[in-house]
């Protein structure tokens, strides 16, 4: 029997993002980012000015983070222990939103940090990238973490006996995230490693069903 399998975000899972973001904006150009619930393309606004950035720029902004500030990012509080634990018996990998040029940035940026898994990059829904993921593995059980509840959504849709676990390690933006465990898409919500990481080691050896 195949090992069981971790399919993680990065970005609120993993590591900081939108903290790092949001003070890379401030200091570069001169932009307030508000993390208090409003949708990404509305939560930028040049300071002085009325009206939120365009979602083109807004978007084109967050491609010149990951460009040049991937550095930026820290570990969410015991993330890099958790991966580790998982490590010891299940295959853990990682799918995150970013284009495809990413890739080695993101592996070469976790492996700094003290964690080694293959990444898998993605744009959009998750769903399809994930049914790939688990078809490659053939895996005994598996689980899906990400902090967006659409993508929890896609993966049941697309691969309903996916464990999935509604995952936001950022306190600034977890309390304004819609949650997926509410919304019936998640089987459970959990936003610190201290948790999470005994529901995972559980569902992952067959005790939650």
């Amino acid at each position: 029997m195949n090992r069981p399998l971790v399919v993680t975000d990065c970005d609120e899972v993993l590591l900081h993002m939108v903290r790092h973001f949001r003070d890379w904006l401030g200091e570069a150009h001169d932009i307030e980012f508000s993390l208090e619930g409003n949708p990404f393309s509305q939560a930028m606004k040049r300071r002085g000015a009325a009206e939120p950035l365009s979602e083109e720029e807004s978007w084109a902004l967050l491609k010149d983070f990951f460009r040049s500030e991937m550095g930026r990012q820290t570990p969410i509080e015991g993330s890099v222990d958790a991966i580790a634990e998982l490590q010891r018996d299940a295959d853990v990998v990682v799918l995150t939103n970013l284009v495809d040029e990413f890739n080695e940035d993101r592996r070469r940026q976790l492996l700094g940090h003290g964690i080694e898994a293959r990444i898998f990059t993605n744009q959009g829904p998750k769903g399809e990238a994930l049914r790939r993921i688990v078809e490659e593995f053939a895996p005994s059980r598996a689980v899906f973490i990400d902090d967006i509840a659409k993508h929890h959504a896609s993966a049941a849709e697309i691969l309903p006996d996916t464990f999935r676990l509604h995952f936001c390690g950022e306190p600034a933006i977890a309390r304004y995230v819609p949650c997926a465990h509410e919304g019936g898409h998640a089987h459970a919500r959990i936003d610190n490693w201290q948790e999470a990481l005994p529901w995972l080691l559980e569902t992952l050896h067959g005790v939650k069903s």
